[in-house]
């Protein structure tokens, strides 16, 4: 009799077992691929220019999977020693805290949401199951966990004094890579415009406004409506500039750029996406768009998947990099991978030296592969986390343009 009541019972805890213990993972190892398509030949000059580049990279997912980022991983796209191997200085971590179902480019409704079966599958704290708010907080603390168990491998950064002790770190040998926290959405305020400051305590320092749908602050490029910002979305990013946190339009209506340009008192964000001069797909960047964020003395940062540049060649990304570039000047030129974030690429970002060889094809000179490849990234980040002084910050867009 009692074979008869635990049977069934250990059958349900096997699957059990199976199901969290692994589909978590196989679906990762099915959204962040790489596509095994042939790499482009690497010179002798472009291997020794890589190695004293200081790379930055302004959006990766990886805190949303279940794995040791500390471990070299046979899944995704990024982890600590494949950072290392790409002469990786900064990563930017993004904390992904909804995404709908049936997900796409074009129109997406917020009454659905495919992280909460992750969440749970993932076997995270109670408290990240209902709450947006606590999802970031919980990559947040991950990332903490990180930090502490690296012994020195992986640093921190959220204020200028940690940024620069990272790079006189990272003058000697075996120096850490840094890593500093970013939020994909703010519908994790919940709301609320007094969650900015638990997010801002708990290290994050670049935001954007919206993700896969409408949101309270804005519409999405890919939500019903497409709006600009709501009356909150004005208070938060008034309340963002001030505390210095970097206002991040990606994912952001073509509505809500404008009126995030037409206000910002501070450089803006597109950290990931293309323009659409050589992809045309609604979420990159018209011209116009590219020209407002320079106004901004912003940057942005171009992608390595097939939306992004529409391919997955590094010399796809370099001829995006290229006509930024020829527009408006390579100051307003950053990486974007967006690794881990359900997208397959060429390259996982030990292979990085890729995107340094195609835009020396490109005929990009040394200095402007230095600044693309991280230069930009840490003047905007260094000057844009500080908190604002509202006496030293020029009325929005008055500099007169380069171009």
């Amino acid at each position: 009799m009692r074979k008869r009541v635990w049977m069934p019972l250990t059958v349900l805890a096997v699957a059990a077992a199976g199901f969290f213990g692994v589909a978590p993972g196989y679906l990762e190892s099915q959204m962040n691929r790489v596509d095994g398509q042939p790499l482009i030949p690497v010179s002798a000059e472009a291997k020794a220019l890589h190695q004293t580049l200081q790379i930055v990279d302004l959006h990766s997912d990886t805190l949303m999977w279940r794995r040791d980022m500390l471990q070299p991983a046979s899944r995704g796209h990024e982890d600590l020693p494949r950072l290392q191997a790409g002469n990786v200085a900064l990563q930017l971590f993004s904390s992904v805290t909804k995404s709908p179902r049936g997900q796409n480019y074009d129109a997406n409704g917020a009454d659905s949401d495919n992280i909460t079966p992750l969440v749970v599958a993932q076997l995270q704290p109670v408290r990240t199951w209902g709450s947006l708010l606590n999802r970031s907080l919980f990559h947040a603390r991950k990332l903490n966990r990180a930090v502490t168990v690296a012994k020195g491998k992986l640093a921190k950064v959220s204020d200028p004094a940690e940024l620069d002790a990272l790079l006189a770190a990272r003058s000697k040998p075996d120096g850490p890579v840094g890593a500093m926290l970013t939020i994909e959405g703010l519908q994790n305020l919940e709301g609320k415009a007094e969650n900015l400051d638990k997010l801002y305590a708990a290290g994050f320092r670049v935001a954007g406004l919206t993700h896969f749908f409408d949101n309270e602050l804005a519409g999405s490029m890919h939500g019903l409506k497409k709006g600009g910002l709501t009356p909150f979305g004005r208070q938060v990013v008034g309340l963002m500039e001030a505390r210095g946190i970097v206002v991040d339009i990606a994912h952001c209506s073509h509505q809500c750029v404008s009126e995030v340009l037409a206000m910002a008192r501070r450089p803006v964000l597109s950290s990931h996406g293309g323009v659409q001069a050589t992809c045309k797909v609604n979420r990159n960047l018209t011209d116009e768009e590219i020209r407002g964020v320079a106004k901004t003395g912003g940057l942005i940062g171009v992608g390595y998947w097939d939306a992004a540049v529409c391919d997955t060649s590094p010399r796809a990304i370099a001829r995006a990099m290229k006509h930024i570039r020829d527009l408006v000047g390579v100051q307003y030129i950053a990486l974007g991978s967006d690794y881990d974030g359900g997208t397959t690429v060429r390259f996982d970002t030990s292979g990085l030296v890729q995107v340094t060889q195609a835009l020396l094809d490109e005929k990009f000179t040394p200095d402007e592969v230095r600044a693309v490849m991280g230069g930009n990234a840490l003047r905007v980040l260094r000057a844009g986390i500080v908190p604002l002084d509202p006496n030293s910050i020029a009325p929005a867009n008055k500099t007169p343009a380069p171009w």
